[in-house]
C-alpha cells in the first residue's frame, strides 16, 4: 500500500440552506470578520461562499435541508473567554466543551446550526 503525505488541511465546508447566502455573509464577514474569497467561476452556478481563514479555507455550501451534526472546522486562537464573550453579546448560540488538558475551547453555531470550535493552547 502506498503511503499518503498529507500536506496541510486545505478546506473545510459547512452547509447552509439553498439561497440563504446573505445571512451567511453578514454572520461570517460581519459578526466573525472573515475575508471573503471569490470562488472560481465554473462553481459559482452552485451557490454558496468562499472564505479564508488562517491559512486554511472555509467553504460555506448550500444544500436544500440541513441537520445538525458533528462536522465542524476548529480553530486555534487567542483571547478565547473575550471572543467567547464577544458572540455572546452577539446573540450567538455558544456550547461548552469538554475540557482537555492543555486548551480551553468551546464551539459555537452559525444561523444554520453548524457547529465551529475555537480554541486556545496553554501557554
Amino acid at each position: 500500500m502506498t503511503k499518503i503525505h498529507f500536506e496541510r488541511l486545505h478546506h473545510v465546508q459547512v452547509c447552509i440552506p439553498t439561497g440563504e447566502e446573505d445571512t451567511a455573509r453578514n454572520f461570517y464577514t460581519e459578526v466573525l470578520g472573515l475575508d471573503e474569497i471569490e470562488k472560481p467561476e465554473a462553481l459559482k452556478a452552485n451557490g454558496g461562499l468562499w472564505y479564508e481563514v488562517a491559512g486554511i479555507e472555509l467553504h460555506i455550501g448550500t444544500e436544500p435541508h440541513t441537520e445538525q451534526s458533528k462536522r465542524h472546522p476548529a480553530f486555534a486562537i487567542r483571547n478565547l473567554e473575550q471572543v467567547k464573550e464577544y458572540l455572546i453579546q452577539k446573540g450567538v448560540k455558544i456550547k461548552e466543551e469538554t475540557q482537555i488538558p492543555g486548551m480551553k475551547r468551546f464551539s459555537f453555531f452559525d444561523p444554520f446550526n453548524n457547529r465551529i470550535e475555537l480554541l486556545e493552547t496553554d501557554k
